[in-house]
């Protein structure tokens, strides 16, 4: 499971994306409504996915972020006094006794890139007072554009055909219909 969440001047967003054993993407973001900080929103990030794993039955989890604090923290390698953070640190704790296993991983922002993305599109979106936005699909494309038009008719015409006619002859073709003029 990769995380991350960002707080910045539009907002404060979240991501997660679980990816299963065989490959299977599951990405996830919210908008926060309420104001925290950049590290809060991290741990916001991973309390919203840890849920989400439970609720998938999920038994073994590693969990990966960005964030060095976050990591430090959850592991006991850092303390913390800070009374805005010790609440997420303690649910963490707690929501990590449901599973059988869990690790926990830093890696350099560089490694979670579309989670980044995911947590800063969310923060950035302003829309209306509604709990949910509809899904946003991302196609991947292996090829440019152009690449993908009709290069003939199936008269075996090039599809320009008979526009070159038009603008040659100054007519329409004799079986040319209102829309196609």
């Amino acid at each position: 499971m990769f995380l991350d969440g960002a707080a910045n001047f539009k907002g404060v967003g979240i991501g997660a994306v679980l990816v299963s054993e065989t490959g299977q993407h599951y990405p996830v973001f919210a908008k926060l409504k309420f104001p925290c900080t950049n590290n809060m929103a991290e741990y916001e990030a991973c309390i919203f996915r840890l849920k989400l794993a439970i609720d998938m039955n999920i038994q073994e989890l590693l969990v990966i972020g960005d964030s060095d604090l976050l990591i430090h923290q959850v592991r006991k390698e850092w303390a913390t006094k800070n009374s805005k953070i010790l609440p997420y640190l303690h649910y963490i704790q707690e929501l990590r006794k449901r599973f059988r296993k869990t690790e926990i991983q830093h890696v350099p922002r560089i490694q979670n890139e579309f989670v980044d993305a995911l947590a800063t599109l969310s923060s950035m979106i302003q829309h209306t007072d509604t709990n949910f936005i509809d899904p946003i699909q991302v196609k991947i494309h292996d090829q440019p554009a152009h690449c993908a038009h009709v290069e003939e008719e199936a008269n075996g015409k090039p599809w320009f055909h008979d526009i070159r006619e038009y603008l040659t002859i100054g007519e329409y073709l004799e079986l040319a219909n209102a829309t196609q003029k």
